[in-house]
């Protein structure tokens, strides 16, 4: 919920600026994520759905300052990648809020194509979750599957965090008042634990006496595949990459309707730019 307030008062904001230069702006596309259980930089494979909604307002005919809100889902699995006898996998849900600025290569309404950039400062929210072999859904930051809150150096990561956003896009006029495109969007995180996978194993004892059975059945899943080990890794064993932080993603068509009619860059109705 905190991104989504967070947007949702910026956009409260914006609308008090001046209604020809405003934008509704909608989303509909694909979001995915880059880590431990994805180590493709872009693809479709296990994307899922994502929408969104915001604004935005022209400054001139070269910039606009932007906000919404976007929903998707991430998810990774071993079993589609090279670890297949880690067997690890996971799913999320992401809630984002975003401002930033866009920069339109060639001024907005003087072409029927527009190619932009954009770049700015999110918040997002996201809780890893998988289904054990019997069906059952558990969140995984409780767990510590690496020793999270147990062990000295290891602290329980946060579901709610900073990301910077940064992409481009290319919109197309259809009429003065709306325009329909595409972007691609990038998320650069401080955070590795989008799929709760890091760093190392623990001491499997360890993470039984602090968290649990269940703790150490998801922690390790080798033994449920074909060719996996049933023997539990070794303290120290590489469970992930530390020194490559997570993405996410977010890429789709947008459509854009003009609030209030024309304008010119002065902000005079029944102009264009």
């Amino acid at each position: 919920m905190k991104p989504v307030i967070f947007s949702v008062s910026l956009i409260l904001l914006v609308f008090g600026a001046g209604a020809q230069r405003l934008h509704l702006n909608l989303f509909a596309g694909t979001s995915n994520y880059q880590g431990d259980l994805q180590d493709k930089r872009f693809t479709f494979d296990q994307a899922h759905f994502a929408g969104g909604l915001g604004f935005s307002y022209d400054l001139s005919n070269h910039l606009a300052v932007r906000t919404g809100v976007t929903i998707g889902k991430i998810s990774g699995n071993d079993q589609y990648g090279k670890n297949r006898t880690r067997n690890l996998n996971f799913h999320s849900f992401l809630t984002e809020g975003n401002l930033g600025l866009e920069y339109y290569i060639t001024p907005v309404g003087m072409h029927s194509l527009t190619p932009y950039l954009f770049a700015g400062a999110a918040v997002y929210h996201y809780n890893p979750y998988t289904y054990d072999k019997s069906g059952v859904k558990y969140f995984l930051a409780p767990l510590s599957t690496e020793g999270q809150g147990i062990v000295a150096g290891r602290d329980p990561y946060k579901l709610t965090q900073f990301a910077i956003p940064f992409g481009g896009g290319v919109k197309l006029s259809l009429s003065d008042n709306i325009n329909v495109g595409w972007e691609l969007g990038f998320r650069k995180l401080s955070n590795d634990y989008l799929d709760d996978v890091s760093t190392s194993y623990i001491d499997r004892n360890v993470l039984l006496a602090g968290r649990g059975a269940k703790a150490v059945e998801l922690s390790y899943r080798g033994g449920e595949v074909k060719n996996g080990s049933q023997q539990y890794p070794v303290v120290g064993q590489q469970r992930g990459n530390p020194s490559s932080k997570d993405w996410y993603y977010f890429t789709g068509v947008t459509v854009s309707f003009r609030l209030g009619g024309k304008y010119s860059v002065y902000g005079c109705p029944g102009s264009v730019l």
